[in-house]
């Protein structure tokens, strides 16, 4: 078997980054990964403007008892008159500084009677003022190319004046699930058979993470079904995801399929728990990802091994998301010849730590840890782990994202 980190790092090298790219509106880049690193094109704010609604003064013109005659009322997205000497100028949230004036005076800290203005409480000079540029300067580095745009960052680019991105090609997913006891959801069910789940929660998987799910096929246990549907997949997608028959049944046969096509085996069987049965293949230069075929082993290894490969094929800058540590809650001694990943929840203790509490049922088919977990807790191989000791935590969150 090979070792998990030796396994992990092979697959995120497996797939070719991305070198087609496509303009895309700004308000459809969600999710979408940058193909040119961008800039800012003004200062922002792109002028000084008012924090809060009030009254704009220069400083040095307040004196006790002073009652400032109100020159204009000026609302955002109007150009105020220069400020008189003596003299305030009553301004909104946004609106430009005018001209000679260097103070804003909340609404609230004064009064205005018969269009004079009386300050009640005055501010430090230069307060409730935005000044231009004090966030972004013309020429900042907004984003490096391989940022996966999420609403915030979209948020800045609107504000830089872009409308429309230049971002890479969606990467196309297939998937394929194997077995002659799978049927799929809504259909009856013979005692003998179960229900098909790996492949709605794969689609759902790679979905989440912003590629382009092209099939979700389902083939029988022949060599002559597997090889109808690898043509298929093989001539759409840019990598392939199989479930199942990568072991070492007599109807394993996925193996001997890719072998049948031409096809190359990079790895096969990682020393980790759940999830021992994975395959890297190559045909036609695409990979091919072959999990494991229970529930829960397919979804730790895609969580682990499968995202960083997505994630490099995206075109990302970033392929692999910080690993946590928290405290591991348990009733018994762990150790385990492989790296066993335990499906956990992280939750917060009062010393602002992670406290790792495992799902009772740690079974490969046991579907209800998936909704239930927050993450995947490392145990060390050939390591004795006790209730309390710190071990590597992969949050779903980032992790799957």
């Amino acid at each position: 078997m090979l070792d998990f980190d030796a396994a992990q790092a092979r697959l995120a090298a497996a797939g070719k980054p991305p070198n087609i790219s496509e303009s895309c509106p700004l308000h459809q880049a969600q999710g979408r990964v940058l193909a040119q690193t961008l800039f800012a094109t003004l200062d922002l704010p792109p002028a000084d403007n008012s924090a809060m609604d009030g009254y704009a003064i220069h400083y040095a013109d307040y004196a006790q008892g002073h009652r400032f005659p109100v020159q204009q009322r000026c609302y955002a997205g109007l150009a105020p008159e220069a400020l008189q000497k003596g003299k305030t100028i009553r301004i909104f949230t946004g609106s430009l500084i005018p001209q000679g004036a260097d103070t804003v005076v909340m609404q609230e800290d004064g009064q205005e009677i018969d269009n004079r203005f009386q300050v009640e409480h005055l501010p430090a000079q230069g307060s409730h003022v935005r000044r231009q540029g004090e966030d972004v300067r013309t020429g900042d580095q907004l984003f490096p190319k391989g940022t996966l745009l999420g609403a915030a960052e979209i948020a800045l680019l609107a504000s830089q004046g872009y409308a429309e991105l230049s971002v890479y090609s969606q990467l196309r997913v297939g998937i394929l699930t194997t077995g002659d006891e799978l049927i799929q959801p809504g259909q009856p069910r013979s005692p003998e058979q179960i229900y098909n789940s790996n492949g709605p929660m794969l689609a759902g998987l790679v979905h989440d993470m912003g590629a382009n799910v092209v099939h979700v096929m389902h083939a029988a246990d022949t060599e002559a079904s597997l090889r109808a549907a690898f043509d298929t997949l093989l001539a759409d997608c840019d990598l392939v995801l199989t479930v199942g028959g990568v072991s070492v049944g007599e109807k394993d046969l996925v193996k001997p399929v890719i072998e049948q096509l031409g096809g190359t085996l990079d790895l096969w069987r990682v020393c980790m728990k759940p999830g021992k049965p994975v395959a890297l293949a190559y045909a036609q230069d695409k990979p091919i990802v072959c999990l494991p075929g229970n529930p829960a082993s397919a979804f730790a290894v895609f969580t682990v091994l499968v995202s960083p490969l997505i994630r490099g094929m995206q075109g990302r800058a970033q392929v692999f998301p910080d690993v946590q540590f928290g405290r591991i809650a348990t009733d018994k001694t762990l150790c385990d010849k492989r790296e066993e990943f335990l499906r956990v929840q992280a939750r917060c203790n009062a010393q602002a730590t992670l406290d790792l509490h495992p799902f009772p049922k740690q079974g490969s088919g046991v579907v209800s840890s998936l909704p239930w977990a927050s993450g995947l807790a490392r145990i060390p191989a050939n390591t004795q782990v006790n209730d309390g000791d710190v071990v590597p935590y992969y949050d779903l969150r980032h992790w799957l994202a």
